[in-house]
């Protein structure tokens, strides 16, 4: 029998889909906790929920650029690469952040960490990727280095030049996810655009230009985010400063999602990981009318069908599927009758 997935997605199937958090950590002693957390929320919740990216780029302190590419080759090499014991048990996703392709530790970056560890990683992210030139500059250094291993490659997008090539750095076989670099884009406009658009105004105050709310930077987002979608690409939303505020995380995580189309979203502290987790999950009252017409749905073998009164076909299938499938990434309960999809 063939899983709803295939039927109802085909080809992007394959394409579209990772964990909606991406969690940041370089120095040594965090990025063993966020392994050791990963761990943990993998059995809690039966599914891998967040990526841990080991940085390379802001983890390392100058001069101990080649320790932290160490550092991280080894931490890549003990993880668990099958459940054993017969039990089916999700395994870890883990990636590293190396240097930009023009910095001078970018070379030796991929040659300790792919060159070591290719088969563990569950791709590289490249940051301030300005072209689709940079990205093959990128592949043409990794994949000498990964040997008969293809690594997936996550980019950076940081500038308002970046912002113009997202379609075709989007489009580009070999780019699994881009991301947005906040930061980096509100910096790279020489002070036209206030500081206020690095962060998050508060639910009471209407008129602060923040990160949501500047028209650059939400034309940026909306743009990397089009990309993505219109290549099957992994749209992933910057950070939000208020590191501990988890109300504040959880508020710019569903905007992000709901508004932008964004399905995925960096975490840079711990505590921001379980909000959007929460911001990126779809009601529980959306889940259950999604399961009510994926089941109905089936059993009319995919013909089309009234749930309530209204009507769905093959198109609506697809959209409550894939809210199903959400509600799995983010350790939402599922019905029983469904659980067997997502072993």
């Amino acid at each position: 029998m063939q899983h709803p997935r295939n039927i109802l997605l085909g080809a992007q199937a394959r394409t579209g889909v990772l964990p909606v958090c991406d969690h940041y950590s370089g120095a040594p002693a965090r990025m063993r906790k966020s392994l050791l957390l990963q761990a943990e929320l993998i059995e809690e919740f039966g599914a891998c929920v967040f990526d841990v990216t080991l940085d390379c780029e802001d983890g390392a302190p100058t001069g101990g650029e080649v320790e932290q590419a160490h550092t991280i080759c080894e931490l890549l090499n003990v993880l668990p690469t099958t459940a054993g014991g017969g039990v089916r048990v999700p395994l870890p996703r883990v990636g590293a952040r190396v240097h930009a392709v023009d910095h001078s530790s970018f070379a030796s970056d991929i040659a300790v960490i792919v060159g070591g560890a290719a088969a563990a990683l569950s791709y590289l992210m490249v940051p301030k990727v300005e072209s689709v030139d940079d990205v093959e500059q990128a592949l043409q250094t990794i994949d000498a280095a990964a040997g008969n291993t293809q690594v997936p490659l996550h980019v950076l997008i940081e500038s308002p030049a970046a912002v113009q090539q997202a379609f075709a750095i989007a489009a580009h076989p070999r780019v699994e996810s881009l991301s947005f670099g906040l930061m980096d884009f509100v910096s790279a406009h020489s002070g036209a655009i206030p500081g206020s658009a690095m962060g998050l105004r508060t639910e009471q105050d209407q008129y602060t230009l923040d990160q949501f709310h500047h028209p650059l930077v939400r034309r940026a987002k909306l743009e990397i985010a089009s990309a993505c979608h219109a290549h099957g690409k992994v749209p992933s939303h910057c950070v939000v400063t208020e590191l501990r505020d988890a109300a504040a995380v959880e508020r710019a995580a569903r905007y992000a999602a709901t508004a932008l189309g964004f399905t995925r979203m960096w975490s840079i502290h711990p505590d921001q990981i379980r909000p959007i987790l929460r911001g990126f999950a779809p009601l529980a009252s959306e889940v259950d009318l999604a399961a009510r017409i994926v089941q109905a749905a089936s059993q009319a073998e995919w013909a089309p069908i009234a749930v309530d009164g209204t009507l769905h076909d093959r198109a609506s299938y697809r959209y409550f599927w894939q809210v199903l499938e959400r509600a799995h990434r983010t350790g939402q309960a599922l019905p029983a009758e469904l659980q067997h999809c997502f072993v």
